[in-house]
C-alpha cells in the first residue's frame, strides 16, 4: 500500500497491531473527503499490521437514511477499501448507550434539562451573549449552556419528569471534572501527549428526545466496545477529544491513541461537505473516473 509522504512521520508512533475505524454518518452519499478519511484509517492500520473497521453512525434518525448506508458500503467496496469484520450500525445498539447513560446518571453526573433552544438562546443573550464564531450549544461547539436546569430542585425536576415534559440529559461538567482523574491528556501521533481541557464544553448534552444518545457518547462507547486503539478522524474533530477523554475516564473505558488528518478542501477553500454538494463517488464514477483516479483525487 502506498503511503503518502505526509503520513510517514506518524509511522514510528503507530501502536503495534493498531485497530482503526472509518465511521461515516449515512446522511448523504460519500464524497472525496470521506475517501481521504477512509484511506487514512486503512493505511495506518495496514502499516501497523492491524485492522480497520467500518461503522455507520446513524443515530440522527431525522437525517440518516438506509439507502445512504447501503450506498456507502457499495461505494467503499468499489473503491477497494477493505474493512475487517462486520459493519457496526449504531442504531442497532441503543440499549448499550442507554446503559452507559444510566451508569453516569447513577453517579449523579447527569441532570435533565427542560429548556428549549430558544429559551437557551434568550438566556445567553440576556447574560451578554457568547463568543463570536461559535454555534448553538456546547463550548467548542457553541456557547456553553448557562446551567438553568442544573439549579432546579429535586422536587421541581421530579414534577416535570412526571408530567412528561420533553427533556435532554446533560453532563454536569463541574461534578464530572471533580470525579475524573486529574491531569487528563491524550496521545496525538506526531505531537506527543497533549493536555485535556473539557471544561469549555460546559454541561454538554449526551442525550435528547430526537437523538437518544449523542455523538460524543456513542463514539467513545463504540471505540471501547470494538477495541479501537487508534482513533483517526478529521482535524475539525480534534477539539472533541478533550471531552471524549473525560467520558472514557468516567466510564472506565481504555484510552486509544489519536491521529487527526487534514481536510480535503473545495475550490472555494472550504471543507468538502454534503450540504455544499461536494462531488460524490457515484458522480465521479458516472463521469468515468476509476478507483485509482478517485484515490489520487483524495490525496492517495
Amino acid at each position: 500500500m502506498v503511503v503518502p509522504d505526509g503520513l510517514r512521520p506518524l509511522l514510528p508512533e503507530l501502536p503495534a497491531g493498531a485497530v482503526t475505524r472509518f465511521a461515516p454518518s449515512p446522511t448523504g452519499l460519500l464524497h472525496l473527503g470521506h475517501v481521504h478519511a477512509a484511506l487514512f484509517a486503512e493505511t495506518l492500520a495496514r502499516q501497523a499490521g492491524g485492522r480497520v473497521l467500518l461503522r455507520l453512525e446513524d443515530i440522527d434518525r431525522s437525517r440518516c437514511r438506509p439507502e445512504f448506508a447501503a450506498a456507502a458500503e457499495a461505494d467503499l467496496a468499489w473503491l477497494g477499501f477493505r474493512w475487517d469484520g462486520p459493519v457496526r450500525v449504531q442504531s442497532r445498539h441503543m440499549p448499550e448507550y442507554r446503559a452507559a447513560l444510566a451508569r453516569l446518571e447513577a453517579r449523579g453526573l447527569l441532570y435533565p434539562c427542560f429548556c428549549t433552544r430558544a429559551e437557551i438562546q434568550r438566556e445567553i443573550a440576556a447574560a451578554g451573549g457568547a463568543p463570536q464564531g461559535q454555534g448553538q450549544d456546547g463550548g467548542p461547539e457553541g456557547p456553553a449552556y448557562p446551567g438553568t436546569c442544573r439549579r432546579l430542585s429535586a422536587a421541581a425536576r421530579a414534577a416535570r419528569l412526571a408530567a412528561g415534559t420533553p427533556h435532554a440529559l446533560r453532563l454536569d461538567m463541574a461534578t464530572a471534572l471533580a470525579a475524573a482523574p486529574r491531569g487528563l491528556s491524550f496521545h496525538e501521533l506526531g505531537e506527543g501527549r497533549l493536555p485535556c481541557d473539557p471544561a469549555p464544553f460546559g454541561d454538554v448534552v449526551l442525550a435528547r428526545k430526537d437523538i437518544p444518545a449523542s455523538y460524543h457518547l456513542c463514539v467513545t462507547h463504540d471505540d471501547a466496545r470494538q477495541g479501537v486503539t487508534l482513533v483517526t478522524r478529521g482535524r475539525d474533530l480534534k477539539p472533541a477529544t478533550h471531552l471524549h477523554r473525560l467520558l472514557q475516564a468516567l466510564l472506565g473505558w481504555p484510552e486509544p491513541a489519536y491521529a487527526h488528518h487534514g481536510l480535503i478542501l473545495g475550490a472555494d477553500g472550504r471543507r468538502l461537505a454534503k450540504r455544499d454538494k461536494a462531488p460524490t463517488l457515484q458522480a465521479l464514477r458516472a463521469a468515468g473516473h476509476g478507483p485509482d483516479a478517485v484515490r489520487r483525487l483524495a490525496g492517495w
